[in-house]
């Protein structure tokens, strides 16, 4: 049986003290925003009550039209838009990457905006170097979703984008269970949302948790990059097979009863890791995707990682 991820041993105490009482005289959100800071190169940060808050607060600043990719980002970015009367356009992606010659074929308004996830579907790493700077030379806001990509060791991810934020829930790679955060160097952005912000505040707990996963965030994105790694080199059929990623997707026709034989055979303690295609979060196709993001740092070993390629073979995905 795998284990599902959850948030390490220490910092589940440090947030059972805060909670208790026993440790109140640290100012955890001052804390964790200075080491964000850090990360993504942000000059202003606020810590939230969830990924999708800092999505709400970054989408409320945004004048012009939201631009979202086709396939390969989170649903929340459509559900804000819509509840925030926002007008929406569709950008064609190749399987969730953002290709710049695309953004080419919109028309859209002035002070827009494009929203994308580090990752393309969890599994590509998209270039955002130079999605960052196609889109400065437009005038169009990048808004990235770094919930995956934090702490990239390479610096290729949550570092370009004009806005930066993520989710601290579980599975992520900061992983407390609840929380997120919103970073910037556009101070307009927090002077024109200071009601959403407020909406939005978390505890003390909850920042002591962030700063405790903040501590080596870098190398749990470098283990589960690495296994990820490990998979696909292993799999013939993967899609984006040469690009980083923190999990696994493989098309296949017969995906649905495929991913029913694996879910009983890959176990978990907790929720799953495998999940069925078509699905806006990762591709618009039939396809197996084996979330490695959703695993314990102790099951990335190669015995584990073994175990899965045995059973994605028996159930012919090479």
């Amino acid at each position: 049986m795998f284990k599902f991820k959850s948030p390490c041993e220490k910092t589940r105490q440090i947030m059972s003290k805060v909670a208790s009482g026993e440790i109140n005289d640290i100012d955890f959100e001052k804390s964790c925003i200075d080491k964000i800071k850090d990360l993504t190169g942000h000059d202003q940060v606020r810590i939230t009550s969830s990924g999708n808050n800092s999505i709400f607060i970054a989408l409320s600043a945004v004048e012009g039209d939201i631009i979202i990719p086709d396939q390969g980002g989170w649903h929340g970015f459509k559900q804000i838009a819509k509840f925030l009367n926002k007008n929406i356009v569709p950008l064609k992606t190749d399987l969730g990457l953002i290709n710049t010659d695309y953004i080419d074929e919109l028309d859209i308004k002035e002070n827009s905006a494009l929203i994308y996830t580090s990752f393309a579907g969890y599994c590509a790493e998209q270039d955002t170097k130079a999605i960052s700077r196609y889109c400065k030379n437009k005038d169009i806001t990048t808004i990235e979703d770094a919930s995956a990509g934090i702490g990239d060791k390479e610096n290729k991810l949550g570092r370009y984008s004009d806005i930066i934020l993520a989710s601290t829930g579980s599975p992520k790679i900061i992983n407390v269970g609840s929380g997120g955060f919103i970073s910037t160097d556009n101070e307009e952005l927090f002077k024109k949302t200071s009601l959403p912000q407020k909406l939005s505040k978390t505890s003390q707990i909850v920042c002591s948790g962030i700063d405790s996963e903040l501590e080596d965030v870098g190398e749990k994105l470098e283990l589960t990059l690495n296994a990820t790694d490990y998979l696909k080199k292993h799999l013939e059929d993967a899609i984006h097979a040469d690009k980083r990623g923190v999990n696994v997707i493989i098309p296949h026709e017969d995906a649905k009863s495929i991913s029913w034989n694996l879910k009983k055979s890959l176990t978990t303690d907790k929720s799953g890791f495998v999940t069925t295609c078509p699905n806006y979060n990762r591709i618009k196709q039939k396809a197996i995707a084996i979330e490695i993001k959703n695993l314990d740092y102790s099951c990335l070993k190669e015995e584990c990682l073994d175990k899965i390629i045995e059973e994605l073979k028996i159930n012919n995905l090479q």
